[in-house]
């Protein structure tokens, strides 16, 4: 386990210096900026961040924006003492999570009424808490995954000290605890639970969090909600049938903001997973205009050790077929009008899918795709289809204008100048996302609600 208070081989002092720039923070977005630069060593991990609300929830946004990864809330209770409520003698979270430290409580004369009581009450507000920000969807599943567990200040420790435990015992694989500013005490409790604890300032004089922001107002419940609207991804499981015939589940991770428009199934390149930094940064965009993103793996690990399922078109295609089979099937989102969006060798799998399925396709989009591996399917798309390529990406421009004339449905093809195949250079990936989501908008059947 590697404790240390600011990450990165620097000193507290010298973060301060280098990032805050010797100023408070202006105010929790500016905060979790600074965080997120911090954090970028941790961006291939894909760690899922967990604000604890509800002032670390803006914080905790700034930090998945800058990693392109998921966000959910942590919603914890500390169960302390009485007559001394900041001295914890246990923790509860979700899923029926309760932690008790039965040393503490016999050294304080705590009974088992007395602890069982205070659990009640704290389990009611911990429930009404998670109706408030969750509504009835779960919490992310957090098992042998890395977390980042986010507040804008840590003064005592001791509701953070309660996520962890609640954390460890959920089978988090690694936690990271982030926050702007902390008191020295607690920064040091801290970094001795965790693996790795980051903090830009830990102040000789601490006295309150409040005192090292410009811009201090309380958070409001409703701003909470709207922030973990568009990070409220949930892991699903899309049942596929292997090589052998064999039923297993490929994981994908589902969002879906309020009053969705319809749902993006996601098809990913060749070499890469539903975790593609581009595809995420793409839905993140998709999502914020109001449309649900899907972004699965399209094969197992083993399968994809095999290089000729990595370059199977129709292998990718059924499954795909099956994302929209497992989407269709619950009824809480099977109204929600469906679109593909695939990326290199995955564009060729979602025009595939669409020229199987007109009835439940109703658009596509291709990002620096392949659409000439969908060869005899191209003439029976029937959903409007936009093709966008990097103007540097010449080899690629002339196949997607091979594509194209074969192409009967309503199509385009967009260049975004001076990108190269992987839209790497500034300012060319969020083109592309502005591009699908104008074409996506366009397209997509606008629901009547009756």
């Amino acid at each position: 386990m590697r404790h240390t208070i600011s990450g990165h081989g620097f000193n507290v002092t010298q973060m301060r210096e280098s990032i805050m720039n010797e100023h408070n923070f202006r105010d929790r977005s500016h905060a979790g900026q600074l965080l997120g630069r911090v954090l970028q060593s941790h961006r291939d991990a894909h760690p899922l961040i967990l604000g604890l609300p509800r002032g670390g929830v803006p914080v905790a946004w700034e930090i998945a924006h800058a990693l392109d990864t998921d966000m959910d809330v942590l919603v914890v209770r500390k169960l302390g003492i009485p007559w001394q409520p900041e001295y914890a003698f246990g923790a509860i979270g979700e899923n029926g999570i309760s932690i008790i430290d039965r040393d503490v409580c016999a050294s304080v004369g705590l009974s088992d009424s007395d602890i069982d009581a205070i659990s009640q009450r704290e389990g009611i507000e911990l429930n009404l808490r998670v109706a408030l920000f969750r509504g009835r969807q779960p919490m992310a599943d957090v098992k042998q995954r890395e977390v980042v567990i986010v507040d804008d200040g840590i003064a005592t420790g001791s509701t953070m000290l309660a996520a962890i435990a609640v954390l460890r015992k959920l089978g988090a694989r690694k936690i990271v605890v982030a926050a702007p500013v902390a008191s020295i005490q607690a920064a040091q409790t801290i970094a001795r639970k965790v693996d790795e604890f980051i903090c830009l300032h830990t102040p000789e004089d601490f006295r309150a969090v409040a005192l090292y922001y410009d811009n201090f107002e309380q958070e409001t419940d409703e701003h909470v909600r709207s922030l973990l609207a568009g990070y409220g991804a949930r892991e699903v499981h899309v049942p596929v049938i292997d090589s052998t015939g064999k039923e297993i589940t490929l994981p994908g991770s589902l969002t879906l903001p309020s009053n969705a428009r319809g749902i993006v199934i996601f098809a990913h390149g060749s070499g890469s997973s539903r975790f593609s930094s581009r595809n995420v940064h793409v839905a993140r965009m998709l999502q914020k205009v109001g449309l649900g993103t899907l972004l699965f793996d399209l094969l197992t690990d083993d399968e994809a050790t095999d290089r000729q399922n990595v370059f199977d078109i129709y292998l990718l295609a059924t499954r795909l077929e099956r994302a929209i089979d497992y989407l269709k099937s619950h009824s809480q989102w099977a109204s929600l009008p469906l679109a593909l969006f695939g990326a290199s060798t995955g564009a060729g799998a979602a025009l595939v899918a669409a020229a199987r399925r007109p009835g439940d396709v109703s658009a596509v989009v291709s990002r620096g795709g392949r659409p000439d591996l969908a060869g005899t399917a191209l003439p029976l798309v029937q959903a409007p289809t936009l093709l966008v390529v990097g103007g540097s990406d010449h080899e690629v421009i002339g196949l997607n204008e091979l594509a194209m004339q074969r192409l009967q449905c309503p199509h385009e093809l967009k260049i975004v100048p001076g990108a190269t195949h992987l839209f790497e250079e500034p300012g060319t990936l969020d083109a592309a996302a502005e591009l699908a989501a104008r074409w996506l908008l366009d397209h997509l059947p606008v629901r009547l609600v009756v």
